[in-house]
């Protein structure tokens, strides 16, 4: 009988471990929900982000000219209460304090990126800015010094305003070959100890709210061909930097390079249905495949994207496809040009049948999203956050990583963007955060470990707050609460940023079981298990 009470009661502790939940009110299916305890492959690594026009400040000095997001921001009425990035976390005066707290946090590699228009003043070659050039050895030096690698990416949205004053920036194909000098430029001076580059953040935020709605810098509001034509050019200029890179770098700095694109996971509202199938793979193929087909499929756009717009475009009038066409030539220069797939995911949605015409007007003017088709939205008893575009969905993580990985033949990918954000207040027990950081990156040791996911690494964003944009200073996304009412800029640890340096230290999620310290909850049941257990024994 003892045995027998034993025996029942080591498996109810495992049960009893196997069901803890972080969003327990909301997402609590057992099969797809509960805490998964094991840990990542030893090759896994862990980052945290930021880029160059959130944090450095230092907006004109030492050099540097002004970016796209410098005039944007600078225009009245473009960002929240006119908030600027003049001055920001005022990392260009503060790196040192910065890796100090990485080091501290534990991190294995550090994602930036350059601002180009410190490095190259006026965008081009001809003008290379040495004091620029200083500042990003300093900072590459002063990471590895404090044995974190680098990962950078080279454009994360601030164009050179020189060259947008020029030739309208990514409109013109003229910008394939300066971004192919700008970034022939970096590989030639930091690619001896830069082994990860990224080309591109986010192309899709580029096209669309850079050049469709306007929103974000440049403000070009022009709807119709323009951004797919800035799309365009934005793949041209990935493959040709990478083929830069493999012909003239690789065999002797041994780097990889690749891009990173953004997409929410668009789950079927209904599984059984083939139509709400159908919708989530068109929605997916019209948000990642615009730019990962290209690039790691067939040299060209996913087949639903050609037909549709070929098709709306002709119903609007157009005497040719607002989706411009690549040769036959340029398709093989593009394709297998990236090394692995980056994704930057916050949400989740649910999709419908893709029967565009019953939800949308495709009269004119025309939009992304129409040509998309796909009705998505956010259920309103899901987990909030201090975005309204960002609800908590840990599950759609894993979904998207085993999309990308079926959709591209295993291809290596990184997480290189996954975060939350609060309110502008100053909240260091950041409770909301620390439930998405282990709710999301559990799941992604369940896409790795149990799906044969090949992802191989996460990246938190963000390392510290900064400005956010459109919205300013008003979301707070960082591990680390910056006082931007202090001309000092303090930074100071958040709860969330103990929770994401123990992850790493236990390199997952260890059954508490054996040890692990991964969940509270879980050590409180197995003590409590063990007394009763021990009692009956």
């Amino acid at each position: 009988m003892k045995l027998y009470r034993g025996f029942t009661l080591l498996l109810l502790l495992k049960l009893t471990l196997g069901q803890e939940f972080v969003y327990e009110d909301v997402f609590n299916d057992p099969e797809r929900d509960a805490l998964y305890y094991d840990t990542f492959p030893d090759d896994f690594i862990f980052s945290s982000a930021t880029s160059a026009y959130q944090i450095e400040g230092a907006w004109n000095i030492d050099g540097r000219k002004p970016s796209i997001w410098d005039t944007h921001s600078q225009t009245p009425g473009k960002t929240y209460n006119g908030d600027t990035g003049n001055v920001a976390c005022d990392s260009y005066h503060k790196y040192k304090i910065d890796v100090a707290l990485m080091a501290e946090l534990g991190i294995e590699f550090y994602r930036f990126s350059i601002s180009w228009s410190r490095v190259l003043p006026d965008g081009t070659i001809n003008n290379v800015n040495e004091l620029g050039i200083q500042y990003y050895n300093n900072l590459i030096d002063e990471l590895l010094a404090n044995g974190i690698q680098p990962m950078v990416t080279l454009y994360h949205w601030d164009l050179p305003q020189a060259l947008n004053d020029s030739y309208e920036g990514w409109i013109s194909e003229n910008i394939i070959d300066d971004f192919n000098d700008y970034a022939d430029l970096c590989f030639d001076r930091f690619g001896d100890r830069v082994k990860l580059w990224i080309t591109f953040n986010e192309p899709w935020i580029v096209a669309l709210l850079g050049y469709e709605s306007g929103s974000f810098a440049p403000g070009v509001y022009a709807p119709g061909p323009i951004p797919y034509m800035v799309g365009h050019h934005l793949v041209k200029a990935h493959a040709t930097a990478w083929h830069t890179y493999n012909n003239k770098y690789r065999s002797t700095q041994n780097g990889k390079v690749g891009i990173t694109l953004n997409s929410d996971w668009n789950e079927p509202y209904d599984r059984s249905d083939p139509d709400h199938l159908a919708a989530s793979e068109q929605a997916m193929q019209f948000a990642l495949g615009w730019f990962a087909h290209p690039i790691f499929k067939n040299g060209d756009y996913p087949e639903i994207m050609k037909t549709r717009i070929a098709n709306i475009s002709a119903e609007q009038g157009y005497n040719k496809s607002r989706l411009p066409e690549f040769t036959e030539e340029e398709k093989l220069f593009i394709v297998n040009t990236g090394d692995f797939f980056g994704l930057n995911h916050y949400s989740t949605n649910y999709v419908v049948n893709a029967d565009g015409k019953d939800y949308y007007d495709y009269s004119m003017p025309p939009f992304w999203g129409k040509d998309s088709g796909v009705p998505s939205w956010k259920p309103d008893e899901w987990p909030t956050s201090g975005s309204s575009w960002l609800k908590p969905v840990p599950w759609g993580i894993r979904g998207i990583l085993n999309w990308i990985h079926t959709e591209y033949d295993g291809v290596i990918s990184y997480v290189t963007e996954n975060g939350v954000s609060t309110a502008d207040v100053y909240e260091l027990n950041d409770e909301s955060r620390i439930k998405y950081f282990r709710s999301y990156i559990n799941e992604v040791l369940k896409a790795v470990n149990i799906d044969g996911v090949n992802c191989k690494g996460y990246t938190a964003w963000s390392f510290m707050d900064n400005f956010e944009w459109g919205s300013g200073y008003s979301e707070r996304f960082g591990m680390h609460y910056v006082d931007f009412n202090d001309d000092d800029r303090p930074r100071e640890a958040k709860n969330s940023a103990k929770v994401f340096s123990q992850i790493i230290k236990d390199h997952g999620f260890p059954d508490p079981a054996t040890g692990g310290s991964s969940s509270v909850r879980g050590t409180i049941i197995v003590t409590a298990l063990a007394i009763i257990l021990a009692k009956i024994l």
